[in-house]
């Protein structure tokens, strides 16, 4: 892929001369003779691999165009561009400085093409391998979209500076593709749940697997509870349709997808508040029939207030609603948290109950 190089120099021979040697090295060259017009390029016109940038330029000198160069990506959300200091200088204090400012690399005016071609190539290759590393650090293996740590990030991101909604994702029955199909079939079924995800939002939006068949998101722009009910339609028929091509037509579990959604930044900015309210609309649904949504609402949350989960939720939550009676295997762990739950609800309202568990 060629590589796209930005030449900012108030100098019109040495952006000549620049550009003459990247052109002959099959290299996409944009000439600028001022920091403002990279500023404005960058914010306005697309992103480059590389930045060669004179320091003693003026209005705004490289050091200055920088600074703000920097600022201008973190307000946009994207990658630092790796940038080049041209210079006549020979001062260690302005190579000191240069450094500490996050410059990648000096080279000295008049330059070698040799010396230049090196520098820029090492220093882009550097950078896309950077790049790469982040992403793979940041992606779910399984389903390509964010893991839980890169989505927790974009999400809070996305809450604290756009409007829409964030919602808690959840598969209904999916364990069964487990138990019936096995963990195969259960694989295939994430991703291509994945690939309805991405294809149902908006562009801004955010997603990411929370971790098994739990996902969240941002969805950009959407606070309207129509626009809500027909996202929702759209991903239960479409996990459906998807398990019967993986599965067969004869396929009847009762998969679906279940939502809790709250609108930001109408009950506020702080992801770690909206996710838990969020994550509260999504077990309203799981309680009340699933394959549905359930939007935050104050007027709602004030009526659960004293509200205590009985042994029939308790029932809900480890099992399906829609299978029939079967028997439920836990590991020690999980059974000792509702062994404990079960003693501790027949204590405090002093009754005989009796589950097997």
């Amino acid at each position: 892929m060629t590589k796209w190089i930005m030449v900012v120099d108030d100098d019109t021979a040495n952006l000549q001369m620049a550009g003459h040697i990247l052109s002959k090295n099959h290299m996409r060259v944009t000439a600028l003779k001022s920091g403002q017009l990279l500023l404005d390029y960058v914010a306005n016109k697309g992103v480059p691999d590389l930045i060669l940038l004179d320091i003693k330029m003026p209005e705004m000198d490289g050091f200055e165009t920088l600074r703000q160069l920097r600022e201008l990506e973190k307000e946009k959300g994207i990658e630092e561009i790796p940038v080049i200091f041209l210079t006549a200088d020979e001062e260690r204090e302005t190579e000191s400085r240069g450094f500490e400012v996050g410059v990648a690399d000096f080279i000295r005016k008049p330059f070698h093409p040799d010396v230049l071609m090196r520098r820029i190539d090492h220093i882009v290759s550097k950078q896309k391998e950077m790049i790469s590393l982040k992403s793979e650090a940041a992606t779910d293996k399984l389903t390509g979209l964010l893991n839980k740590a890169a989505a927790g990030t974009a999400l809070a991101k996305a809450c604290s500076v756009s409007e829409g909604s964030l919602l808690m994702i959840d598969l209904d029955s999916f364990k069964l593709v487990n138990d019936v199909y096995g963990h195969e079939m259960g694989d295939k079924v994430l991703i291509r749940f994945s690939e309805i995800l991405k294809n149902a939002f908006p562009e801004g939006s955010v997603c990411g697997r929370i971790g098994g068949d739990e996902f969240a998101a941002f969805v950009m722009g959407v606070t309207e509870e129509w626009k809500i009910a027909t996202l929702s339609e759209e991903l239960n028929s479409k996990i459906v349709a998807v398990a019967k091509e993986l599965m067969g037509e004869e396929m009847n579990l009762p998969l679906g997808v279940s939502m809790g959604v709250i609108y930001v930044p109408k009950h506020g900015n702080d992801y770690g508040s909206l996710m838990k309210l969020a994550d509260e609309c999504l077990y309203a649904v799981k309680k009340n029939g699933k394959h549905g949504y359930s939007i935050y609402s104050t007027d709602v949350q004030q009526e659960k207030e004293g509200f205590e989960v009985d042994l029939k939720a308790i029932s809900e939550i480890l099992g399906e609603r829609t299978v029939p009676d079967v028997a439920l295997q836990l590991d020690m762990e999980a059974f000792a948290y509702v062994y404990r739950y079960v003693i501790r609800y027949i204590v405090r309202h002093q009754i005989d109950a009796c589950k097997i568990l």
